[in-house]
């Protein structure tokens, strides 16, 4: 099949979580001439139920490139190709793996037609009739394996802008769907063949394709209830010997409990992590390592960094603000003396960033740097009495909240942000030390929150705020915003390669804007 690229593609679906795309162009191939028309409803779960589709679509959920593993799935929901389970066993699914770093496709395929306003019953009227149902289905399952087979050549054939790899695109299916799984790749050609398989509870009808277990080595994962209603369990389980005898990768989970079409509803028993399982699965495959990871990371293996991540969630669970990150290195210092005044600096990855790129500058001049990383205005003010109060200094210069507006320890409030600043403004204030408040650095947009819109304006409103506090208690307001902002209100290229962590050429524009400050607050009375 010649591959035509259907896309209805607006440029900017890649800033969303998810976009619906039309598989074609026009009506699809093969279906023409159906006048039924696509209606959807809600089953007894509550979850959505689309019938009459005509116009197949792909719906994708992208992940954020940090997470980003360069492994895509094309996911294919169930409803014996009558009607699709589309939140079970379709966007629900979507959202997990998208959360993983996968790059997940949900597929609304062609569907046989639903005569009447019920299709549960209809549905569940020819389920009783396996051999009339698979005759009725027969014309309508050869169209879905080339929505499957069109769908898994338009991901990889834009396997760049996805960021995947395509030789990593593998496709699952529930019930129906996982019949459609395995249909697509025992029908396909060598080049359109997904690369591994998850069919979850398939249907197997007796079609001889179905029986052809491939010789190359393709991976299968196959989930299942042994109290399944509709007789699937040993089908299943033949199907897992097959692949396992001829030296391919398989795993089959059989749950004793869960029926048919447990999907992502929550039961309370063991179907409802059959899901972890499969993830579990795709790691042992290699297919969840991370695709673009930091400096740091690279020297580590996903697991290293997986028990460094656990040891750092721990930590936060205990010690929230960090209060032990600069405890030997406050310990060590010595009073500071009449002679030679102490300033401290304290905030975010802005301040702990400076002193790595730059220690001189605060060597130089008796500065301590007091930032950490990823931290927010309440971390900051609760090792404040630790952190600045004890060292003595005769100024703090204060730089945090751009991890407030990035929500990285809850929502995002201005005036409970705001409210931190006045706390720390009276802490310093009640030890006699002298305060600049420097603005928050401008951001366009946070590279690992790109979920967070208008930054440029929330920063804006917060710095107004923090120089009212400045005006309000006789500080001296270190304006970092205006000095280096961009035509976005963002930080350009040179002076942030991130857009958010400045780069030395910024952090020297920076050093002369603060040493004035600090040199207009020593002089406050």
């Amino acid at each position: 099949m010649k591959f035509k690229t259907c896309l209805l593609l607006f440029c900017s679906f890649l800033t969303f979580a998810q976009k619906e795309i039309k598989l074609y162009n026009g009506p699809a191939p093969g279906s023409e001439n159906w006048t039924r028309v696509e209606k959807s409803t809600f089953g007894p779960d509550s979850n959505l139920i689309v019938y009459n589709v005509v116009d197949p679509t792909l719906t994708m959920y992208l992940p954020e490139k940090k997470n980003a593993t360069g492994t895509a799935m094309l996911i294919a929901p169930g409803g014996a190709f009558h009607i699709l389970s589309m939140d079970s066993e379709g966007h629900k699914v979507a959202k997990m793996l998208q959360s993983k770093g996968v790059a997940a496709f949900v597929l609304k395929y062609r569907l046989s037609e639903i005569k009447t306003d019920n299709p549960f019953a209809e549905v569940m009227q020819l389920i009783g009739n396996s051999k009339k149902l698979d005759e009725i289905n027969a014309p309508t399952i050869e169209m879905d394996i080339k929505d499957a087979q069109t769908a898994l050549t338009y991901i990889r054939a834009n396997a760049e802008e996805f960021d995947i790899n395509i030789d990593k695109v593998g496709m699952m299916g529930f019930s129906a769907g996982g019949t459609l799984t395995l249909g697509t790749f025992y029908a396909s050609p060598q080049n359109q063949k997904p690369n591994f398989i998850a069919p979850i509870y398939p249907y197997i009808p007796a079609v001889d394709y179905l029986k052809k277990v491939p010789t190359s080595p393709t991976p299968i994962f196959i989930a299942l209830a042994s109290d399944d209603q509709l007789g699937f369990a040993p089908a299943n389980t033949q199907l897992y010997l097959d692949w396992h005898k001829a030296g391919n990768p398989a795993e089959l989970h059989v749950y004793e409990k869960g029926g048919h079409g447990f999907g992502m509803n929550v039961k309370n028993i063991p179907t409802d992590t059959w899901h972890e399982r499969l993830t579990d699965w795709m790691k042992a495959q290699g297919l969840l390592s991370r695709k673009h990871k930091a400096d740091w990371e690279k020297p580590y293996t996903d697991l290293q960094l997986e028990e460094m991540a656990k040891a750092q969630a721990l930590k936060r669970s205990r010690d929230f603000a960090n209060l032990e990150k600069y405890r030997e290195a406050n310990a060590a210092l010595e009073v500071p003396s009449k002679t030679k005044k102490r300033v401290v600096f304290t905030g975010d990855s802005i301040t702990e960033g400076w002193v790595r790129a730059d220690p001189e500058f605060f060597k130089e001049n008796n500065f301590e740097g007091r930032g950490i990383s990823g931290q927010t205005s309440p971390q900051t003010l609760l090792r404040f009495q630790q952190d600045v109060v004890e060292l003595k200094p005769e100024v703090v210069v204060i730089n945090i909240g751009i991890n407030d507006i990035a929500e990285n320890t809850g929502d995002y409030m201005e005036y409970y942000t705001l409210g931190n600043y006045r706390s720390m403004i009276a802490v310093a204030k009640a030890n006699n030390i002298k305060v600049v408040l420097a603005s928050v650095m401008p951001a366009y947009q946070f590279p690992w929150r790109k979920e967070i819109k208008d930054v440029p304006a929330k920063v804006i409103s917060l710095n107004k705020g923090i120089k009212k506090l400045a005006d309000e208690n006789g500080l001296v307001y270190l304006d970092y915003f205006n000095a280096l902002k961009d035509e976005r209100n963002g930080l350009s290229k040179e002076m942030a390669g991130d857009g958010v962590h400045p780069t030395l050429p910024c952090y020297k524009i920076m050093e002369k804007m603060a040493k004035e400050a600090i040199g207009k607050a020593m002089v406050k009375k």
